[in-house]
């Protein structure tokens, strides 16, 4: 009997990944190439949309190609992809009119709070679970239609199309036959109805966007085209799509009610499953649609944490107080605590629940005992009190006490941060033993549309715990606690304080 496979492509903001999966879920293959960051001016992030396509095939060939399989090996394709990522196509031509801009980019903040002055911040809220922010994809459009030339008149005359990169990889696997979407992706872009799952007409007035450009919401697992004989010799289905960050939810099977994960990268992503309402955040969290399967949606809450890994970075390329990120462990427990120093790492911002882009970096309780070491274990300190910010507001939000935290992402290996983690959480946190977990979603999502794996109960059976981190309960880090968020606050009040 030939052996199966699920193939996932996993779109990401510096590089293109397609990994092979088995019917057991194990990884069969990896296959990554990085791509170019481009910066046209300050606070600007583009990427080169035909060099993220080309990227995605020659890696989608090669993971392939390195288990010496054909094609028709694979039983389905699945998609995850960085989110709220803009690209305008022409539809004759199928080219790009203008580079995608990428999430991170800021050149529409203006425009946005000129949004939110005209009074639309309650409706958008209400209606995307969204804050008005030039993160999402909405203001990125509005902004290509009126600074490319001829753009808006194109668009008009419906000769143009939007879609995150999810859609720009299905239409070129697809040759031009499909422009779709799923429902996650969809509701990054403030322009998705989050509670009829349908684009909104008042939203696209507001934002100036003609409905003809958009692409057709889908369901995240379900077979929504086959690759083009142009692009392969085989027709593979391509089945499930996901945004990276519901991606992960899915991969750690977070499928219940109040289940939680947090992907600890350079800055940290941490959603709740909330079941099949959306609950609108009091706590400066946004609501997102987690997936739709069939005709059940699940919703999720989702906060971020601007700075979590890369304070790591930052100990080690600014002050040079380790050589690699590897050593910061070992610094930071050769201290039994912090010796009363706090580190809030604003460098661009304060994120979830606080929201205040004035804040900056802030360091407080520093004696004259202060070294090295107590810098590093307030540094990494300083992420897990960020994620602890986060999940006690999406506690108050959805009226549910968290009972454990899956977690994936780089900086999960850092067994000192994991328990600490557990520790002022009073909950326990569990490590997967596969940790590609977002790449994981998109397989079970695709492998479950063409019938690979049976239902999400079986699923469940794939997922294996690598380690544990009970909660010490005996520990007191309620004064600890206290003490962060007296230091959150003094990096606010810097922030606002005028002479």
């Amino acid at each position: 009997m030939n052996k199966e496979y699920i193939l996932a492509l996993d779109q990401g903001t510096t590089s293109s990944r397609a990994i092979l999966f088995n019917q057991k879920g194990e990884i069969v293959t990896i296959a990554q190439k990085e791509f170019t960051q481009i910066y046209p001016k300050s606070g600007w992030v583009e990427h080169d949309a035909q060099e993220i396509w080309s990227t995605q095939l020659a890696v989608m060939t090669e993971a392939i190609a390195k288990e010496q399989l054909r094609l028709d090996a694979v039983r389905a394709i699945g998609i995850t992809n960085q989110r709220e990522t803009t690209i305008v196509w022409n539809k004759k031509t199928g080219k790009p009119i203008y580079n995608a801009i990428v999430w991170q980019d800021r050149r529409t903040a203006e425009y946005c709070k000129k949004i939110a002055e005209q009074g639309y911040e309650d409706i958008i809220q209400e209606k995307t679970g969204l804050l008005i922010d030039a993160y999402f994809s909405a203001s990125k459009i509005n902004w290509i239609l009126n600074n490319v030339d001829g753009a808006k008149q194109l668009a008009e005359q419906g000769e143009l199309a939007f879609g995150t990169v999810d859609s720009w990889l299905v239409y070129n696997l697809t040759n031009g036959e499909k422009h779709i979407t799923d429902v996650s992706n969809a509701s990054r872009t403030l322009l998705l109805n989050i509670h009829t799952l349908q684009w909104d007409k008042e939203l696209l007035n507001i934002f100036e966007i003609p409905e003809s450009m958009l692409p057709t919401v889908c369901s995240s697992s379900e077979i929504y085209g086959h690759t083009s004989e142009d692009i392969a010799n085989v027709r593979v289905p391509i089945a499930g799509i996901a945004g990276d960050q519901q991606a992960a939810l899915f991969g750690q099977l977070c499928t219940k009610k109040g289940m939680v994960k947090n992907t600890y990268g350079t800055g940290c992503f941490l959603l709740m499953n909330i079941g099949a309402k959306p609950v609108i955040s009091k706590s400066k969290l946004v609501t997102t649609v987690a997936w739709k399967i069939g005709d059940e949606v699940n919703y999720a809450l989702e906060g971020s944490v601007f700075i979590g890994g890369a304070v790591v970075q930052w100990l080690r390329d600014e002050l040079g107080i380790i050589r690699n990120s590897s050593e910061v462990e070992k610094l930071a427990t050769s201290v039994p605590n912090s010796n009363g120093v706090y580190l809030i790492p604003a460098f661009s911002g304060l994120g979830a629940p606080h929201w205040n882009s004035e804040a900056r970096g802030t360091m407080v309780g520093l004696s004259r005992g202060a070294n090295a070491a107590h810098i590093a274990r307030a540094s990494l300190e300083s992420i897990a009190y960020q994620t602890y910010d986060i999940l006690k507001a999406m506690e108050n939000d959805s009226s549910s006490k968290i009972k454990e935290l899956r977690v994936d992402g780089g900086v999960t290996q850092n067994g000192f941060l994991m328990q600490f983690q557990a520790d002022i959480l009073k909950t326990k946190v569990i490590r997967p033993a596969i940790t590609e977990t977002t790449a994981m979603g998109a397989a079970f999502l695709a492998g479950l549309a063409v019938g690979f794996w049976k239902d999400t109960s079986e699923l469940q059976n794939l997922w294996k715990e690598d380690k544990v981190f009970e909660t010490n309960q005996d520990n007191n880090y309620e004064v600890h606690l206290k003490e962060w968020k007296r230091a959150t606050e003094t990096a606010k009040f810097w922030a606002n304080y005028e002479n």
